[in-house]
């Protein structure tokens, strides 16, 4: 412990002997987002992240907010500058804001944001941004009942509405809505949630459908692709401008409305792969750190923090994690192969 705190309070810029030098591949890609996940619980039972009867894990595996601030604390020397809170639904781990304090006390740290299906969000907007989050994602693949309950297997449309309106009210100004593409069901979708962004003047990205759903039932003919998503826009608002890249490792494409209101983003892992630019590592809620969404392997965190390991060893950690990544995700090459855990077990 003593330890752990000398070197959090020691000065980063010098001496030299103190230099890290930043998280960089075998390609040349340098890792500067971690995508941590607080739990792998969730209110809702989307059909792409989880199976109807899901068996969660024990509490006691989970890593405490303690051992996330540690394990961040960390990893900031190495060049991680932005951490993006997951799940499962984080917002169902309480008190998730005092985490967000807790991180954001950690000089270095740029950035924390937070992705959420939005269902819990009303109650606890307005904690969040005084503990200092700074940008929302919201999941929201439809804005009609029957859709949501389909996609979900619950009820609850209404309130993801509320947690976005709530949200606003805030004073948050940075609010994302993601929404999954699919074939042969959300088509219809599309323009609905355009014209909602629109009118809220909120961010808005499609997402393909990947092969991470529970069930394993994901087949290429469910891909609806992210031109066919912008087909489907043109039709409706006109030709999408193309919009400048502010961050080179982010993975949207993004365009704007030919009339200045609004603008859309495409995440297309699986039409158009972006793993030439990724930066991100992730950390599921029990400590097992992955240098991809797709990876097959871990690397065990919470076996070093839980065994009196120091900040060394886990940096030395980190580093392999980081030098074993892929090229590639690897979807659609003939030796692909799907990880073992669903979205929510690896963190959105």
């Amino acid at each position: 412990m003593m330890h752990s705190y000398l070197l959090a309070s020691m000065p980063r810029h010098f001496p030299d002997a103190d230099f890290e030098p930043p998280l960089v591949d075998g390609f040349g890609r340098r890792h500067s987002s971690l995508r941590l996940s607080v739990t792998d619980r969730c209110n809702i039972r989307c059909f792409y992240c989880m199976p109807v009867d899901v068996v969660f894990r024990p509490r006691q595996e989970l890593l405490t907010f303690e051992e996330m601030e540690r394990f961040v604390r960390a990893v900031v020397p190495l060049g991680v500058t932005k951490i993006r809170l997951t799940g499962g639904e984080p917002l169902v781990r309480h008190e998730l804001h005092k985490l967000v304090a807790m991180l954001l006390a950690i000089e270095g740290l740029e950035d924390v944001a937070l992705t959420t299906n939005g269902m819990l969000l009303a109650q606890q907007a307005s904690d969040l941004k005084q503990a200092g989050l700074q940008r929302i994602n919201v999941s929201l693949d439809t804005l009609r009942d029957e859709v949501f309950r389909q996609i979900t297997r619950r009820e609850g449309l209404q309130r993801v509405v509320e947690g976005i309106d709530a949200a606003q009210l805030a004073g948050f100004e940075r609010i994302r809505l993601n929404a999954v593409s699919i074939r042969g069901l959300t088509e219809a979708e599309i323009v609905p949630l355009a014209r909602f962004a629109r009118e809220r003047n909120l961010e808005l990205r499609f997402i393909e459908f990947m092969p991470l759903d529970a069930d394993r039932h994901w087949s290429p003919d469910q891909l609806l692709s992210g031109a066919d998503v912008r087909r489907v826009l043109e039709a409706q608002f006109g030709q999408l401008v193309p919009a400048p890249r502010p961050d080179p490792s982010q993975p949207a494409v993004d365009f704007r409305f030919a009339d200045g209101r609004g603008g859309i983003g495409l995440i297309n892992p699986v039409s158009e792969p972006f793993c030439g630019d990724c930066n991100r590592l992730r950390l599921t809620a029990e400590g097992q750190l992955r240098n991809c969404l797709f990876s097959t392997v871990e690397w065990d965190a919470r076996r070093l923090l839980r065994s009196g390991a120091n900040d060394a060893e886990l940096r030395r950690l980190v580093r392999s994690c980081v030098a074993a990544k892929a090229a590639a995700h690897g979807i659609g090459q003939p030796d692909f192969h799907r990880p073992e855990r669903p979205m929510y077990q690896i963190g959105g």
